[in-house]
Parts: structure tokens; sequence; C-alpha cells
């Protein structure tokens, strides 16, 4: 006797459609915490990057409290973090970082601040000539590397060379090695090395350098190691372009330039209005005596770009100065 055939018998998940449905293209069912009840959730890992926002200490004193809050907090099955909640996880973040920096002597930590903004125009200055003064302009950018990691004693060595060496050229001397003058660009400006400056006014910028990083030696006090982002600065401010000032203008100031100053100094309003804190509007104060010191060279060739350009440099520093004064309304984290 034969056995009776059909579906349900040739194939006994036939009849059952789940086992027949196509396997889903929806990546939230990949999540390895269907399989693993030990692995963190999808929602658990978008909030650990949000919280990446906050400096390492606070993360580590307090970031698994706060998750744990957060995961209690959130609907069951939800994925995606609420935007409101990411917002106010980003911006207490940096809130919190800020904050984080303004700890120890603030104008200690300013004047080093203000050094550093000026070593990195300075060798934003030499950068488009890097193909003729590599040597020189590698030695600027050590110098930034020393200040930044806070080598003062080898910063100032770096500095005293490199700055003596672009005397020399701006006066047309040849110390060191000899140099073929003028020295022109090999990209990012259009113009001759020192071609509107003074020896005078080149001085000025490294002795400030100079002179900050005297006194912070005289302190034996060691300083915070700054950011790397610094160096995201150098090329912007080197660039000679977009054009702002009208064509043929005696001491043109670039776009490129004019953008990354007014952000610096916009931080450093921020930083002194979340935190309270004047370390900001010291470094603001320090690099605005040298960009100042350059348009007053200028000053029979100034027209009202140059004015307006110098008004907002003060006005963004004037700022930094009296913004730490407002009246505390909320507790920071």
């Amino acid at each position: 006797m034969t056995a009776p055939t059909g579906p349900a018998l040739d194939d006994p998940a036939s009849d059952d459609p789940a086992l027949d449905a196509p396997a889903s293209d929806d990546p939230a069912l990949d999540d390895p915490a269907l399989d693993d009840p030990a692995a963190p959730s999808l929602l658990e890992r978008r909030y650990r990057r949000l919280l990446l926002a906050y400096p390492r200490p606070y993360r580590r004193a307090h970031g698994d409290e706060l998750l744990d809050v957060l995961l209690e907090d959130a609907a069951p099955g939800r994925r995606m973090p609420v935007l409101r909640e990411a917002w106010g996880l980003l911006t207490g973040g940096v809130r919190s970082r800020i904050t984080h920096q303004a700890t120890g002597s603030a104008w200690e930590d300013g004047l080093h601040l203000g050094v550093t903004a000026v070593a990195a125009v300075n060798l934003a200055a030499l950068l488009p000539y890097a193909g003729e003064l590599p040597l020189w302009t590698l030695l600027s950018a050590a110098a930034l590397l020393a200040i930044l990691r806070g080598r003062l004693r080898t910063a100032f060595a770096l500095t005293l060379l490199t700055g003596a060496k672009a005397v020399a050229l701006a006066s047309g001397r040849q110390w060191f090695d000899v140099t073929v003058l003028p020295v022109y660009p090999d990209a990012l400006s259009d113009r001759a090395l020192f071609q509107d400056s003074d020896p005078f006014l080149v001085a000025g910028g490294y002795a400030m350098v100079l002179i900050g990083l005297v006194v912070l030696v005289a302190l034996r006090r060691p300083v915070r190691a700054r950011s790397w982002w610094w160096w995201a600065a150098v090329v912007p401010a080197a660039w000679a372009g977009p054009a702002w000032m009208a064509e043929g203008t005696e001491h043109p100031i670039s776009l490129s330039r004019m953008a990354v100053e007014a952000v610096a100094l916009g931080l450093a309003v921020t930083g002194g209005y979340l935190a309270r804190d004047h370390r900001w509007a010291m470094a603001s104060a320090i690099y605005l005596l040298v960009a100042l010191g350059e348009l007053a060279f200028h000053a029979q060739d100034l027209g009202r770009q140059h004015l307006a350009y110098a008004g907002i440099l003060v006005l963004l520093t004037v700022a930094a100065v009296f913004v730490p004064l407002r009246q505390r309304r909320h507790c920071l984290d």
C-alpha cells in the first residue's frame, strides 16, 4: 500500500508562512541584542555615541549612571533617541568640555593660549613659501608643536631661531643661509614674502611669543597640552583668498583668515560665557594686539573694509572680556 503524498507530508514546514517568508531587510532586526540578551541594545549604543560629546573624565564618573537613566525612561521598543534628548546630550557635552577646560590659573592658561594663536599665525605667514624655505617652515612648525605639547624651552629656542631668520628676510639680510630674495610662494598666496610688511612688524609677532614663553618658563609650572585642531587653522590663515579687498588695495586681508579669526574669537566668547572665565579673553587680547599692530603700521592705506575688520576683532574681544561677568543663573555640568 502506497503512503499518501501531499504538501503536508512532503514538506512539513510548507504550511508555516513564517518559515516560508523571506528574510527581513530591516537592519534593526540584525541587532545583536536579539540573539544575545547580554549584548547592548541598538538604543544603548546610540546613547553611548552621543555621550562621547562629554569629556572622558566626566564619562568615567557619570556616564553609566546617565546611561541607566536614559534607558530607564525610554519607551519600550524604541531604537532611536528622542531629538530633544539627543540635542540636550550634545549641548551638555560641549558645555561640559568647555567648563572642563576652565581649571587652573586663568591668566597662565590664557597666556599660553594667546602665545599658541600668535605662533600659529607666524607659521601661516611662512607656509605658502615652504618650497623655497623648507627648513625654516619646518622649524616654525616644530616651534608650534612644542608650544602645543607644553615643551616651553624647546619652543623658545625654535621660535628665536625662526624669528631671527624671518626678520632677516623682511629686512633683506642673509642670516644663517643664503636665500634668493624676494621669496615667491608655491601655493596659497600670490605675493612675495613680507612684501607689504616691515622688519619691526615681523619682529613684534615673534617677540610676543618669546615674551609669553619666558613668563611661562619663569613660573616653573607645567602648561596644558593643546588640541590638535590648531593645525586645522594654519592653512586657511595662510591662504590669501578669496579676495575681499578691492583689487590693488594695499595690505589686503583674505576672507579665509578673517573667517578663522572670527570663529576663534567667537569660541572665546562662548567659552567665557559658559564657564564665566577670563582665560579666553586674555588670549583674545594678546592676539588682538598683534592684529591691530599690523593694521596700525598700514594706517595710511586703510579703507572702510579694514576698519570693519578691525571693528569685528575688537567687538569680539570686548565681548570675551565682559560675558564672564554675567550672573550665574543655572548650574553647569
